[in-house]
C-alpha cells in the first residue's frame, strides 16, 4: 500500500529521477512532470497528497504552480525545490501556502525528512481532536 501520492514537477531529468529513486523505495507513489503546465494537467486528472515543484522552469515558474494548486486543490501540500534560494522567494512561497522550501542540491536524507514531515503534518490534520 502506498504511503502517499507525490507529483514531482521539474524541468531537470536528474532531479525528477533522483526524487523518484529516493521516494519510491520509501513506499510513496511517484508521478513526474517536466513543467508546470504538464504538472497542473496531471493534477486535473489525478489527486496527489504532495507536489514537489521546481522554482525556476520555462513558461510557468514554481510560484505560479503553487498559486494555481492552492486555488484549485487547496488540500494538496506543496514543497518548492530550487537552486536559487533567496529569503524573499522563500517568504513569498510560504505566504502563498507552500509547506516548505528545499534547496538544491539536497541529499536523499533531507528529501525523505522533508516529505516525512509533510505526511506527518497531514496525518495530524486528518485525525479528529
Amino acid at each position: 500500500m502506498s504511503r502517499g501520492r507525490i507529483l514531482v514537477v521539474d524541468d531537470e531529468d536528474i532531479i525528477r529521477m533522483s526524487c523518484s529513486r529516493t521516494l519510491a523505495p520509501e513506499g510513496y507513489e511517484i508521478k513526474m512532470a517536466v513543467n508546470g503546465l504538464e504538472g497542473l494537467e496531471l493534477l486535473g486528472k489525478e489527486s496527489f497528497d504532495l507536489v514537489l515543484t521546481d522554482l525556476k522552469m520555462p513558461n510557468m515558474d514554481g510560484i505560479e504552480v503553487l498559486r494555481t494548486i492552492k486555488e484549485k486543490w487547496p488540500d494538496t501540500d506543496v514543497v518548492i525545490v530550487t537552486g536559487y534560494q533567496t529569503v524573499e522567494t522563500a517568504v513569498k512561497a510560504i505566504k502563498l501556502g507552500a509547506y516548505d522550501y528545499l534547496e538544491k542540491p539536497f541529499t536523499p536524507d533531507v528529501l525523505i525528512e522533508t516529505v516525512s514531515d509533510v505526511f506527518a503534518a497531514r496525518s495530524k490534520k486528518e485525525k479528529p481532536s
